[in-house]
């Protein structure tokens, strides 16, 4: 496995696409809400306490860029409870509610994250911030694993549009959303984005998603076989 120090240059040589990637950020965040939250959020406000007996929003503390903690903002799919910022939500999970499973089922539930997006603590595309139960799971798992945080949050990445989104059960799963995520560090630009974006909005409409088992060409790990272990 390639040493954090090239990740880290190869980063740092991209000064120009990250200002284009921030700018971007800002016009599609705004765009997303003036033109959908405006009316959504008032909604969800309505809709959501009804149902679930909580609050209209999920706040959940993540991991960001540098491995800093910030609010990750989703609407409330789950019935408040105590195991939310240590157990993801499961397939059939009954802590997931009726309008839960909706808001789910079409990601509405991840579009407050537009406004982490306009207050720099996430992008539109990057890896996936991951609350902290998981980051110390994953980072036994894989060494070097905390570099994937050198940059934004994403609220779609290169992982997911490869399949490898919902809860991380087995090594295997741990390990192949690391080698895609550091693969977009060291290969993202402006093309790549719009590419995923546009896989991401045809995943969305898409009823059953299925789980890639290709690597990138310049992975070389030697996968084990399933961790029970892993959620004790």
């Amino acid at each position: 496995m390639r040493s954090v120090i090239p990740i880290q240059m190869s980063v740092r040589n991209r000064s120009f696409y990250f200002l284009f990637k921030r700018l971007a950020d800002l016009l599609l965040s705004l765009t997303v809400c003036m033109l959908l939250l405006s009316w959504l959020i008032p909604l969800m406000i309505l809709l959501i306490p009804l149902d679930t007996g909580g609050t209209p929003f999920f706040i959940q503390y993540r991991r960001g860029r540098y491995g800093r903690l910030f609010p990750c903002i989703k609407f409330r799919t789950m019935v408040p409870n105590r195991q939310a910022n240590w157990l993801p939500a499961l397939e059939n999970d009954p802590r997931i509610t009726r309008m839960g499973r909706l808001l789910r089922n079409w990601n509405i539930d991840e579009l407050p994250q537009f406004i982490n997006v306009l207050r720099g603590e996430m992008s539109v595309v990057g890896p996936r911030p991951h609350m902290q139960s998981d980051c110390d799971r994953f980072s036994v798992v894989v060494n070097r694993y905390n570099s994937r945080h050198l940059l934004r949050p994403g609220i779609t990445g290169m992982a997911q549009v490869r399949g490898y989104h919902g809860p991380a059960l087995d090594e295997i799963s741990i390990r192949m959303r690391y080698s895609w995520d550091i693969w977009y560090l060291r290969n993202c630009s402006v093309l790549l984005d719009l590419r995923i974006l546009g896989k991401t909005l045809t995943q969305v409409f898409k009823t059953r998603k299925q789980y890639s088992t290709t690597l990138p060409a310049s992975n070389t790990v030697q996968y084990p076989q399933k961790v029970n272990s892993l959620m004790q």
